[in-house]
């Protein structure tokens, strides 16, 4: 059954039924009305507004949602006051045992719980702990009072968006049932978020694939609501596709999807392969079979995940029910003789063997009192390992047309009640899921290498029978049966038995050099003075390189000379877009302090962070910044996200300078029109560097070293020119080119 059918189901008791929904309807209802008599109602737990902060932010140094939550009658009710809730909650969610919260030890916030905390906390814990039963487990949340009375900010850490909404939204209505004592079926909300999960979510495979390349420092993002991402930024890009690459050929993949062409090319290049041939008619299919000898396997010649393949028959009638199985399911069908032994499958990646599984029989095992169908449900089917989604590393077993088959030859249907004891084939290949990457022949491996370099995959998938793939396969008749493009990596992740393969770190490794960590040099510059000039200077001296660079600010989008986007793109869209573009070098954002308090950053880390002065800004209602701490966390959402090995640029004597530099992970670099000022005095005696005018010539400092570039040109302002300069010299610029270059500019 589809995802679709599975949630709006018919049922009365179906969450999708119409009338579970008028019971929720009902519920929420009473929720809104909760009050006493004679007072005046008011809702509770209501969200005012959720900000989706898709990069880093004010909060953390990854995306979360942040909901303005409205307790209402609630916001003098902590949990300790509420009849039975503790008792509630804990029974409807015991893994939240697990939760340290600020205790700082497991049982942490039931500890809370018991000493009385708000419903706010609380909905930060729930929240989390449904996405983790969801399969998206963080551990990041952070609830705080505004300056509102009884209106609260609660932020979770987030993977997908859809799925932390509907687990936000999931907790409040689950805290709420526990505080009123009204019916919540958990178990049926939880299945609810794992469909959810199952549909947004990335796949093992592209997550895997994903998660290697973030352990490298190679930025990440999801390019689609399915399995395409792109690894690095602009120029230094690469993109992927579940495990194909944009290495992979459309010509290699035509060629692995027709059967057929595949068992040539590798016939041709000394490969075992099974005998067989394309068949034309059922008739013809009975032919093949006894031209080659039987049993013999019937399959689509272009078909995929084995759809439609008809496995160890040797009748007629079987043959010919078989051709009629496949033949809708491909372009055309394929009849070969059946090898002896177990499927593997050898994953190849970069033209390297790189991992192996193995596939065994699916049994049941009588016990003179079911039937096989209900064996099948009872013993195999009720593996938790076995799901319909990617997340499973074990499939459903079905009563398709190859099991009848099988058990056909077995002498069974699946009505039948086997004896007690009596061992029966349901499928003669099982899930490819028992590791086998040490055991594989030497010469298999490069049977399989030579495979995947024939059809010309850079990552392919060999699926081999053989007796003992420890062996030579010519020798005990061991056959490539097919070779497959954009091979699912979860049976080398999480195999039924054996080590987990590091197959997503391999596929990285074929993209990407050592050392190399996808990124262009990335300036992020924020603040409340003369933000757009220094942005666009910036640009003008990254051009004077030679590089191509996106310019992001208040006048508007543009990559290059070409203006992309009219209007205000000081956002993290407009960042996220302009790193997209494979022909930019390098890019320059002015950031707005809107942007970082509503959109978080449209980027993960940058080069170098260029902090003009940092005084108010725009009153919002929503930036709740009156202290120097609370200020300085809007500019350290860029400064924070400095790689170790750029810098961050600030103005000498600024009063949030200490906060920001404290917690930066790259050195300063203080720019001052006052060289003597005590700033640049502490810098100099620390061994950092500076840029300065010192008897108006541009300046660098680097310690107790000097090193004059040329005047400050008439009219240039010293605010605007020294973070330019001081940007191109952390991003490696030599001293004698920017004389050049700064000349060149002032004389433009």
């Amino acid at each position: 059954m589809n995802r679709v059918a599975r949630q709006h189901g018919s049922g009365l008791d179906d969450p999708g039924s119409f009338l579970h929904i008028l019971e929720q309807l009902y519920f929420r209802l009473q929720v809104v009305n909760f009050a006493a008599p004679g007072q005046a109602q008011r809702a509770d737990m209501e969200f005012r507004k959720i900000l989706t902060l898709g990069g880093p932010n004010i909060w953390a140094r990854w995306p979360v949602l942040e909901a303005w939550i409205e307790l209402g009658e609630l916001k003098d009710s902590p949990s300790d006051s509420l009849p039975g809730f503790n008792d509630r909650l804990m029974s409807w969610l015991p893994q939240m045992i697990e939760h340290r919260c600020s205790v700082g030890e497991r049982g942490g916030f039931f500890q809370r719980l018991r000493d009385g905390t708000y419903p706010a906390h609380i909905l930060e814990h729930v929240t989390l702990e449904l996405q983790a039963r969801a399969g998206a487990d963080f551990g990041f949340g952070r609830a705080r009072e505004s300056s509102q009375e009884g209106l609260f900010r609660v932020a979770v850490r987030y993977e997908d968006e859809a799925l932390g909404r509907a687990c936000l939204e999931t907790g409040r209505r689950l805290c709420l049932a526990a505080i009123h004592n009204t019916p919540f079926d958990v178990a049926a909300e939880i299945h609810q978020l794992r469909l959810l999960a199952d549909d947004v979510r990335m796949g093992p495979s592209t997550r895997a694939v994903a998660d290697a390349a973030r352990a490298r420092g190679i930025p990440v993002r999801r390019l689609s609501e399915g399995s395409l991402v792109q690894l690095g930024h602009g120029s230094k890009q690469r993109r992927m596709h579940r495990s194909a690459t944009d290495r992979t050929g459309a010509v290699a993949e035509a060629i692995s999807d027709d059967k057929s062409l595949t068992k040539e090319y590798l016939r041709s290049a000394g490969v075992p392969v099974a005998a067989g041939r394309l068949v034309t008619s059922a008739a013809d299919a009975w032919q093949a079979a006894q031209e080659i000898g039987t049993p013999v396997v019937v399959k689509p010649k272009d078909a995929n995940f084995g759809s439609g393949v008809v496995i160890g028959i040797s009748q007629r009638e079987q043959i010919e029910v078989a051709y009629e199985y496949a033949a809708p399911r491909g372009t055309g069908v394929m009849v070969e003789r059946l090898a002896s032994g177990a499927e593997h499958r050898l994953l190849v990646v970069g033209g390297k063997f790189t991992a192996a599984t193995r596939g065994n029989p699916a049994w049941v095992t009588g016990d003179g009192k079911q039937s096989i169908a209900e064996l099948i449900e009872s013993q195999l089917n009720s593996d938790p390992r076995r799901g319909t989604d990617y997340s499973c590393p074990l499939a459903i077993v079905e009563l398709d047309p190859t099991v009848l088959l099988t058990l056909q030859n077995e002498g069974f249907t699946p009505e039948s009640v086997p004896n007690a004891g009596k061992q029966v084939l349901i499928q003669r290949n099982g899930n490819l899921a028992i590791d086998c990457t040490d055991d594989v022949h030497s010469s298999v491996q490069r049977h399989a290498e030579t495979a995947a370099r024939v059809i010309g995959l850079d990552v392919a998938g060999i699926d081999i029978i053989a007796q003992d793939i420890g062996r030579p396969l010519e020798g005990q008749g061991g056959v490539i049966i097919e070779v497959n493009a954009s091979p699912g990596l979860q049976m080398h992740l999480e195999p039924e038995s054996g080590k987990p393969r590091p197959v997503g770190e391999a596929i990285v490794d074929t993209l990407f050099a050592p050392g190399e960590d996808g990124r262009i040099p990335l300036v992020a510059v924020s603040g409340t003075q003369h933000t757009l000039a220094v942005s666009k200077l910036i640009r003008e001296l990254l051009t004077q390189r030679g590089d191509c660079v996106a310019l992001a600010t208040a006048e508007g989008s543009f990559v290059g000379e070409t203006k992309v986007r009219g209007g205000d793109a000081r956002t993290a869209e407009a960042a996220a877009t302009a790193l997209f573009n494979p022909t930019v070098d390098a890019a320059v954002f002015e950031m707005s302090i809107e942007s970082i308090l509503t959109e978080g950053l449209g980027f993960d880390l940058c080069r170098v962070a260029v902090l003009t002065a940092m005084g108010e800004g725009p009153r919002l209602d929503f930036a709740e910044w009156d202290t120097p701490h609370k200020k300085s966390l809007v500019y350290r959402a860029t400064s924070d996200m400095v790689l170790k090995s750029g810098a961050v640029v600030l103005p000498a004597g600024e009063p949030l300078g200490s906060l920001i530099i404290e917690h930066c992970p790259a050195p300063a670099i203080l720019v001052s029109g006052n060289p003597d000022h005590d700033d640049i005095r502490r810098q100099r005696e620390a061994g950092g560097r500076a840029v300065v005018v010192r008897g108006g010539q541009v300046t660098l400092i680097s310690g107790s070293d000097e090193t004059a570039l040329g005047p400050l040109a008439k009219g240039s302002a010293a605010e605007v020119v020294l973070p330019a300069v001081a940007t191109l010299w952390a991003l490696g610029a030599p001293s004698d080119w920017l004389s050049k270059v700064i000349s060149k500019v002032h004389a433009s």
